[in-house]
Formats: structure tokens, C-alpha cells, sequence
């Protein structure tokens, strides 16, 4: 494991190759908001069009931010947290910095038990106890008896051990290894499905769907909801890709692996799209479905074709997959935070994380069963912990760390750890600065508003 001297810390862990560089920021962005939210948002707005404005604001917001994390990362070599303190961001850094933390346990904990359901999931398919075939495709009444009561729990903190047990080996032997061998593997899987997907008898209508633009689909609703996906998609606003970018090597070229990453988180959504909408369309169901496309839809579908039960299983997996490589980064923001800025060790600050997202992950586990009345401002402890996050913290984050690098930091910064310097380089930079500046500020605040109700 090589070292880089000039953390806070003393000696700390850098991404041994190019490879895990990109595959665990990759695996970072990878999560369920691109097998299950893309399809869905996709669906709601139409397919292609809602893809090309996808697309286009993955450029102007998610690319710039990321770029924008990736540099502070570089160049404090830190925790969100100790990174917004070393570029001297003042309160407005302190509150970022800090939000990111306590967003990240808290996305953890609700997150962890969607992820739970995976596992369940994929159990109940491998020994055929999902039996999704009845004439109601939707599901419902199966789908509370496998996520309700106190099995939900289970579950959560099943999988909640498997996220910390990696944590345990640290950044190279724990963080590095998982991506390394889980992202490849999930991108097999991907395009496994995709071929299946071409052997239906909806294939070309699902394709069309998702591939052939109908402009007349473009409102104000539709490119917020392109807006929030673009956003979303990528973990940005947490600090997870800053964190990531702190044990990125000198040679590890930001630019480039900034538009990697994007590329091939654009990637598994468009893939996600291709599995699902034509199973959509050959059996006859809305694309407009919703969350309950990957629960209660596709379990349907899968009892439809051969070997049914192998391809439930394999995709379950595949969610298993993706979710576990995304809570992997989330379990970092705040173990990074606590063993640099707490000064705890490593063992002692994963424990600490484990405690307090294990705490949060039952709250929002048994919003499900024994809990389910129980609720603040009309939410259950899961709903909160979703809307206080993804509603409120992440836009907040994203939208101080694009004005604190546009602003204040601006294309000097960008120039010196966009390396290498080059006029390519400088019109890039001038491109992300000014993305920075106008566009990512005015696009996150609308997502915002659109969030929380407003828009």
C-alpha cells in the first residue's frame, strides 16, 4: 500500500491504480438511483428526450461539481470536513463540511434498509419463496410480507454488516478490493440482462421508448426531473467523491477521470433502461410504473420468462451490488471525518459509524413494522431521513461547494490540480468555472425548490 505524507493525519492510503481510482468512484455513483429512479424518471417523462436533457445536464452540473470535489480533495488531501477548513471556506465550509457528515449517516441508514430488501430479495429468489406469477402484477400484498415487521431488520443490519466488515480493511485492502473485482462484475450482469432483454418480444418498442426523442415531452417538469437526476446520480453535495479524490495518486489525471466516471454512471442508468423497458412493453405494463418497477413489477416479469428464477436472482444481485458499492462511500464521508478530525483510529471510527447508522437503519427499518405509526411532521423515520437528505442536505451541499470553487477559489485552483496544464486544460477549466459560477448555483437551487415542493 503506497502512503502520501502530506495528510493531516500523517500517512495516508492512495488508490494503488487508475483502475480503482475510477472504480470506486464509480462505484461511488452507482447505486439504486440508476437502476431504480432512472427507469422511473425516464418512464414519468416520456424516454428520449428526458435521456438527452439527462445527458446534457450530467455536463453542465454533474461534471463540473465533481470536478470541483476531485480538486478539493487533491488538494487538501482530507475529510470533507478538514478539506473545507484547509481552503479557508470559513462557516459556510464548517456547516458543508459537517452536513455532508450527518447527511451521509443519515442516506446510510434509510438506504441500508431498500438495500436490506435486496438481499431478502434475492434469498426468496434463489429458493423460489418469491412467487410473484399471480395475475396481479403489482404485487403489493407479497411485497409487505417480505420488507414488513422485524424481517426488514434483519436484513438492514445483515447487510449494514457486510458494508462495515469491508470498511474494517480500510481504504486499499477494503475500499480498493471491493471495487476492484464488484464493479466488473456488475457491469456483466448489466449487459447479461441487456442480451436477455433482446430476446423479448417488446424489445424494439422498449428501445424506441428510451432511445427515440419526442421533443414535445419537454416541459418545465421534465427538466427538473433531468436536473435531479443528472444531480443525484453522481452522490454529489455529500463530500463522498472529495473523500474518494483525497487518496487519488499525483498521477491520477482529475479531468479525465471526472468525465469517466460520469461516462460510465450515464452508462449503467441508459443500461438499466434497456433491461427494463422492454420487459415493460412485452408484457404490457406502464413505464410509468414508478419505484414499484424493480419491488413489484420486474418480480412479475421474471416469473413470466424461462428460468425465471435464475434471472430474479441474478438481478437482485445486481441491486445488491449497486448498493452495496454506494454505501461503501457513504460509510467513508464519516469515518474519514471522525478518524482525522476526532483523531480516532481507523477500527474505532468505523465502530462509531456502525453504531450510529445501525441506530438510524432500525428507526427506519421498523417504519415498516412495529414503528409504522410512529412519525414526525406526518413521515415515518424512513420518509424523514429520505426527505431531510435528498430533499434538503444534498442540493445544500452541492450548492455551496459549486459557488465555493466558482467564486472564491475559481480557474487558478482548477488549473493547478486540473493537471496537466495545457490550453486544452485552460479553455476546460474556463468552461467549469463558469459552470460553477452560473450554472450549477441556479440549476441546484431550482432542484431545490422542485424538492422540497415549491416548483
Amino acid at each position: 500500500m503506497t502512503k502520501h505524507s502530506s495528510s493531516p493525519s500523517g500517512n495516508r492510503a492512495v488508490f494503488s491504480t487508475r483502475f480503482a481510482a475510477v472504480a470506486t468512484t464509480v462505484g461511488s455513483a452507482v447505486g439504486l438511483g440508476n437502476i431504480w429512479r432512472f427507469p422511473y424518471e425516464a418512464g414519468v417523462h416520456g424516454g428520449g428526450a428526458f435521456l438527452i436533457c439527462y445527458l446534457a445536464f450530467v455536463m453542465l452540473i454533474g461534471v463540473p461539481v465533481l470536478c470541483a470535489e476531485f480538486c478539493m480533495g487533491r488538494a487538501t488531501r482530507s475529510n470533507i470536513v478538514g478539506a473545507y477548513s484547509r481552503l479557508k471556506a470559513g462557516k459556510p465550509g464548517l456547516f458543508a463540511g459537517l452536513l455532508g457528515v450527518v447527511s451521509s449517516l443519515l442516506i446510510l441508514s434509510f438506504y441500508s434498509v431498500v438495500a436490506g430488501w435486496t438481499v431478502e430479495y434475492s434469498l426468496a429468489s434463489l429458493t423460489g419463496a418469491l412467487d410473484f406469477s399471480a395475475a396481479d402484477p403489482m404485487g403489493h400484498d407479497r411485497f409487505a410480507v417480505l420488507t414488513g415487521g422485524w424481517r426488514s431488520t434483519l436484513w438492514t443490519l445483515l447487510f449494514l454488516g457486510c458494508n462495515f466488515a469491508i470498511m474494517l480493511g480500510g481504504v486499499t485492502k477494503g475500499i480498493e478490493r471491493m471495487s476492484n473485482v464488484l464493479m466488473p462484475v456488475l457491469f456483466l450482469l448489466l449487459i447479461l440482462f441487456c442480451v436477455n432483454s433482446f430476446t423479448l418480444s417488446g424489445w424494439r418498442q422498449g428501445v424506441a421508448f428510451i432511445f427515440s426523442p419526442d421533443f414535445s415531452k419537454v416541459n418545465p417538469s421534465m427538466l427538473l426531473g433531468a436536473m435531479g437526476q443528472a444531480f443525484f446520480s453522481l452522490s454529489l453535495g455529500l463530500g463522498g467523491m472529495m473523500t474518494y479524490a483525497s487518496y487519488f495518486s499525483k498521477t491520477t489525471r482529475l479531468a479525465r477521470t471526472a468525465v469517466t466516471t460520469a461516462v460510465l454512471d450515464s452508462a449503467v442508468a441508459i443500461l438499466a433502461g434497456v433491461i427494463i423497458f422492454p420487459a415493460v412493453f412485452t408484457f404490457n405494463l406502464s413505464p410509468e410504473a414508478g419505484p414499484t418497477l424493480v419491488f413489484e413489477v420486474l418480480p412479475y416479469v421474471f416469473s413470466q420468462l424461462p428460468a425465471g428464477r435464475m434471472w430474479a436472482t441474478l438481478f437482485f444481485i445486481l441491486l445488491f451490488l449497486a448498493s452495496l458499492t454506494s454505501t461503501v462511500s457513504m460509510s467513508e464521508i464519516a469515518i474519514a471525518y471522525f478518524s482525522e478530525e476526532r483523531r480516532m483510529s481507523r477500527r474505532k471510527a468505523t465502530l462509531t459509524c456502525a453504531l450510529i447508522a445501525g441506530a438510524g437503519a432500525l428507526l427506519c427499518a421498523l417504519s415498516f413494522g412495529p414503528a409504522a405509526g410512529f412519525k414526525v411532521c406526518g413521515m415515518t423515520m424512513f420518509n424523514l431521513f429520505d426527505y431531510v437528505a435528498s430533499n434538503i442536505s444534498l442540493p445544500l451541499g452541492g450548492f455551496i461547494c459549486s459557488v465555493f470553487v466558482g467564486w472564491k477559489l475559481r480557474s487558478p485552483f482548477l488549473n493547478r490540480y486540473l493537471q496537466p496544464v495545457t490550453p486544452l486544460t485552460r479553455a476546460y477549466t474556463g468552461y467549469l468555472g463558469f459552470c460553477m459560477r452560473w450554472v450549477c448555483p441556479t440549476a441546484i437551487f431550482l432542484i431545490f425548490l422542485n424538492s422540497i415542493g415549491i416548483l
